[in-house]
């Protein structure tokens, strides 16, 4: 009986087990899908609260839906825990969610992957309770802007495998013992994390024996000097140490060498290791991967590495390697030659011609670019049938390009021969046997046609053929353009015609330069839809109503200046270009007011509007404009008081150029406020009263010298990729009397011109603490007073020009003391007194005081009264001589034709005598003939761009 009711309860048992599609909750043995947890759920929904969704990431997580089936989470199948929750948003990393973690993360207890990279978490903590999830094995963090300490709690996951904490901002640790924890951990990467202090980082890396992926990018490694006793597993894959500032005088090498043989990419980029390449790198049998890139290597290749069998990147570009190119290449050829798949010797000091490269087989990327490389590239690279990239430019490569340099090379697609003496000569009718993605040929002979085997190209985003000599015409630029563009450069060619109106939408926002041409007719629409647009120095003409009516806001960078440009620009156009940096107008015939919608500029940091026929006032949206760094409205026809606002909405101002213009009223003391401001030019305009008493508040104009020549700007325009942008401002400057072009020292120029106004008063003596001052010029004024004897503290000064005004007084004897003053010219006021007389100032012609009459002494003509003394004694004897000869009989005798010549040898060796013997007579001799050349010259050119300014209104 017994038995039977064993088997019956046996049999009964197996039975519930066969039905468990029905009955499993029952017993719970198993569980299936019933919707997520309810008490996590919650937990999800408060995580939710705590974060800002500017982009509906999170938009599906809603109270009546199943969480399981929510963007990035994810359940088991078998318990309906949720176990991964991933946020990351590297995807759009501009759309990215904000706020911070909620601490209810701790009821997803059953989390094994969490993921909240490239988010911002706006310098928080991360949560100590992370450390308490237990079953977490892949925790990424990476460049979530976590801030403060990294929680030591983390060193409670024993089951982590993933740890990414890089690119965050955390505090500097002192300590990492907690990582020496985490036995089970495979892949670390504390990027950027400050371990300046943490000493011991090679120990605590050889106590994760599993580990086979270390990333510590720029984390300021300190320098070892002993070998860790520790032994390493050995399991090591890739280690990145890159942009450490790492030394050969530390052990870092050693310890490299002796304790992860196994590593297969190694990555020592950006440090500061010097002298020869280590022949020990050779001895890792297993390196595939070996960048050693931006550091100080000297010499050449070891001619170990070419028994690397393994070995498939080589990167030792930017280095100091020097020697002939065929030596590296044979020190390759072993077995390395082989397995090599990319060679980078970019920006060397490398000599010598291209070799036979043919014993390379295996080579996709070839990058030489940036070295001293000469002679023609031989015919056998165009067998080198698995080449995909090709750099070579900045060399001083010569010779002719034909189609069997490219005969074999079906799998190219990144080419770049730029800044080289290259001819191609390649039949019309040539089909390439590839498609490139990156063409760059710029300062290649291509033309004078438009090469016919480029408009077989249909796959390429990156093109530059400028300056390469091109002077066909625009008809086949649908040819030309593509929507996957992001880069295209024609500039500097002879390139005419019209741009053609297409349909085209780019998919991303492209980098279009055409400048430099000789174009004609107006602009396109679809070319405001780049991100970067320049168009200057060419022939278009017409109105710019398509710019208008752009909507994607993306263009960054605009330059139509030196165009034929015109009609009114509609005041709301400018709306939509809110992330617009550079705008140039300049040097076209647009007339009317300034938009108002300039006030929706607000990344604006260049603006460029002048000669143009702009009239009214500054509109006040300009107020909202608070990043501009350069602001030009030379030679309009704008009007008004010049508004106080300008000096305080505009705090970071470094150039402002009023010029030419119909401004009137005082100068506004609230420009004093510009602290940053280097060049002011007021001059030209109808501004009276008072020069303000607090211009020694212009901070950068009391300070000497510049930290750099250019005036240049750095932003980024997203694209597919990241466009990292520099331009550097630009503008004509009256520089001792002629107009130049100032670009690439215009950052050293510190001037203040307030000429040809209607200024009275006193110059304040707050002006000569502007020490920094290259250019002071308050000329054509109606200022009083004297000239301050502590000018000689404008040690800086060049030019100096104070003419026309009603100054008066003496000359101070300090001006001689300003070493560099070049140009100087006080004339027509009413200054007195003897003109101070030194080597410096004898160097100057009468010019620069001629027009004050009470002025005496070289070098104008009237002398002083003490001169005047001296010489009567000489006068009086020469009377005293012809009163005795009309006592004599026969005036005209043979001792007067004896006078009259040694009159004329004494006079004449007199003066050019004195020209030879005396340099600084001489030098003002001639410099009186040179400024009067100059003089007229100017006048002239003056005038005659007055009549053909008034002949073009």
């Amino acid at each position: 009986m017994g038995g039977t009711s064993f088997q019956f309860l046996l049999t009964l048992f197996l039975l519930l087990l066969c039905m468990k599609p029905t009955t499993p909750n029952y017993l719970g043995l198993a569980d299936t899908h019933l919707g997520c947890k309810e008490h996590e759920r919650q937990a999800l929904l408060k995580i939710k609260q705590d974060l800002i969704d500017d982009y509906g990431i999170l938009s599906s997580w809603s109270s009546d839906q199943d969480c399981c089936t929510w963007s990035g989470v994810r359940c088991s199948n078998q318990t309906s825990h949720v176990i991964m929750l991933n946020l990351n948003s590297s995807s759009i990393p501009s759309r990215h969610l904000r706020g911070k973690l909620n601490p209810s993360l701790i009821e997803l207890k059953y989390l094994t992957y969490l993921d909240v990279s490239y988010n911002d978490f706006n310098q928080s903590q991360i949560p100590e309770i992370i450390g308490s999830l237990s079953n977490l094995r892949h925790l990424d963090l990476f460049y979530a802007k976590f801030g403060r300490n990294i929680p030591f709690q983390l060193g409670n996951l024993s089951n982590l495998q993933y740890l990414d904490l890089g690119l965050n901002n955390f505090d500097k640790p002192e300590k990492l013992e907690w990582l020496s924890q985490l036995s089970s951990l495979k892949y670390l990467d504390m990027s950027t994390v400050n371990l300046s202090k943490v000493y011991n980082w090679p120990h605590v890396v050889n106590k994760l024996p599993y580990l086979t992926s270390l990333f510590l990018y720029s984390c300021n490694l300190p320098n070892i000097f002993s070998i860790p006793l520790v032994n390493s597993s050995t399991s090591l894959d890739v280690l990145q140490l890159s942009d450490n500032n790492l030394t050969c005088s530390s052990s870092v090498l050693q310890w490299l060498f002796k304790s992860n043989t196994s590593v297969v990419e190694l990555d020592l980029s950006s440090n500061q290791f010097q002298g020869l390449i280590p022949n020990a790198f050779s001895r890792i049998n297993s390196l595939a991967h070996l960048y050693l890139r931006s550091n100080e290597f000297e010499g050449e290749i070891p001619k170990a590495f070419g028994g690397m069998c393994n070995l498939k990147t080589l990167d030792l570009s930017r280095n100091y390697l020097s020697g002939q190119l065929l030596d590296f290449i044979l020190n390759l050829t072993q077995c390395g030659n082989h397995s090599l798949e990319v060679l980078n010797l970019e920006q060397n000091q490398i000599m010598g011609s291209l070799p036979d490269l043919t014993t390379f087989p295996s080579l996709k990327v070839l990058s030489l670019s940036q070295n001293h490389l000469n002679g023609a590239i031989p015919v056998s690279l165009g067998k080198l049938s698995n080449l995909e990239g090709l750099y070579l430019r900045h060399n001083s490569l010569e010779g002719v390009i034909s189609k069997a340099h490219f005969s074999k090379l079906t799998k190219l697609k990144y080419l770049d021969l730029s800044n080289t003496s290259l001819v191609f000569n390649i039949n019309s009718d040539w089909v390439p046997p590839f498609q490139l993605k990156v063409i760059g040929l710029r300062s290649c002979q291509l033309g004078p046609r438009f090469p016919k085997w480029l408009q077989t190209q249909k796959n390429y985003n990156w093109l530059d053929i400028s300056n390469s000599g091109i002077s066909d015409t625009l008809s086949n630029l649908d040819l030309v353009f593509s929507p996957q563009l992001e880069y295209m450069n024609l500039s500097y060619n002879q390139i005419s015609g019209q741009i053609p109106n297409l349909s085209l939408e780019f998919t991303f926002s492209p980098n279009v330069d055409l400048s430099s041409n000789k174009l004609r007719g107006r602009i396109p629409q679809f070319l405001f839809e780049s991100g970067y647009l320049d168009l200057s120095k060419n022939m278009l003409s017409g109105p710019i109503f398509s710019l208008c009516e752009v909507q994607n806001g993306n263009l960054h960078f605009l330059d139509l200046s030196n165009n034929q440009l015109s009609r009114r620009i509609p005041d709301s156009c400018w709306m939509h270009l809110e992330e617009l940096v550079i705008l140039n107008l300049a040097n076209n015939h647009f007339h009317g007011t300034i938009p108002s919608s300039v006030g929706f500029l607000h990344e604006i940091v260049t603006l460029d509007l002048s000669n143009n026929n702009f009239s009214g006032i500054l509109p006040s949206s300009l107020k909202n404009c608070t990043g501009l760094i350069f602001f030009n409205l030379n030679q309009n026809h704008l009007s008004g008081q010049i508004p106080m606002w300008l000096g305080i909405s505009h705090p970071n101002l470094v150039v402002l150029i009023l010029r030419s213009n119909f401004f009137y009223g005082a100068i506004p003391t609230h420009l004093c406020y510009l602290a940053h401001l280097q060049i002011l030019d007021l001059a030209l305009n109808q501004i009276s009263g008072s020069m303000p008493n607090c211009l020694n508040n212009l901070t950068a104009l009391t300070q000497k010298g510049s930290p750099n020549a250019t005036i240049t700007h750095y932003y980024t325009i997203s694209s597919k990729s990241l466009f990292y942008m520099l331009y550097a401002d630009h503008m004509l400057f009256m520089w001792k009397g002629k107009e130049h072009e100032y670009k690439n020292i215009l950052g050293l120029l510190k001037s203040i011109d307030l000429s040809s106004n209607n200024l009275t008063g006193r110059i304040p003596r707050e002006i000569v603490e502007l020490v920094g001052l290259v250019s002071l010029n308050l000329s054509r004024n109606r200022l009083t007073g004297q000239i301050t004897s502590e000018i000689d503290m404008l040690q800086s000064l060049d030019a100096l020009d104070l003419s026309k005004n009603q100054l008066s007084g003496g000359i101070p004897s300090s001006l001689s003391h300003i070493d560099r003053l070049s140009v100087l010219d006080l004339s027509n006021n009413n200054l007195s007194g003897k003109i101070p007389t030194n080597p410096q100032l004898d160097t100057f012609s009468a010019f620069s005081y001629e027009g004050n009459p009470n002025l005496c002494g070289a070098p104008l003509p009237k002398k002083c009264p003490g001169e005047e003394i001296a010489q009567n004694p000489a006068m009086n004897r020469s009377r005293e001589h012809a009163g005795m000869q009309d006592d004599k009989e026969g005036f005209i005798s043979v001792g007067f034709y004896v006078s009259v010549a040694l009159g004329f040898i004494a006079g004449f060796w007199g003066v050019v005598g004195t020209l030879v013997l005396n340099m600084s007579l001489r030098v003002a001799y001639f410099r009186f003939l040179n400024n009067f050349n100059d003089g007229l010259r100017v006048a002239i050119s003056v005038n005659m761009a007055r009549v053909q300014r008034q002949l073009q209104n």
